[in-house]
């Protein structure tokens, strides 16, 4: 990440925390262990196949349901950062709902997951 993504990354994440819903979302001691154990690059990987799968095509038959509220800590981040499903991604992230997502597209939506997911190893 260089300096632009971040700068991009904090001025989302800022508007993110103003949204009541989207800030109560918290990893707890279990989720931030099963991180410590995996380790980020894992986690990340995971980012990326969650992403790929389940947000990434133009129409998905279950949107707006497809990603757990818990299981996984990259479920938790995909619902505070508004990476859940694609209404959610139209609405804060301006992507097109009924558009196969672009590489670069998922890789931006990646970066914020795990962006907040740093945040929360801080606490």
């Amino acid at each position: 990440m260089d300096i632009s993504d971040y700068k991009k990354y904090k001025e989302i994440y800022k508007k993110l925390m103003k949204s009541e819903f989207r800030a109560k979302f918290q990893l707890n001691n279990q989720d931030k262990e099963y991180i410590k154990d995996k380790g980020i690059i894992k986690i990340q990987n995971h980012a990326f196949e969650f992403l790929n799968t389940r947000i990434k095509p133009g129409f998905i038959k279950n949107d707006g349901k497809q990603t757990p509220m818990k299981g996984h800590p990259v479920f938790i981040a995909q619902h505070a950062t508004a990476t859940c499903c694609r209404g959610c991604i139209q609405k804060w992230h301006k992507f097109p709902k009924n558009k196969e997502l672009t590489d670069e597209e998922v890789e931006y939506l990646v970066g914020l997951v795990m962006f907040w997911i740093n945040i929360q190893m801080m606490d």
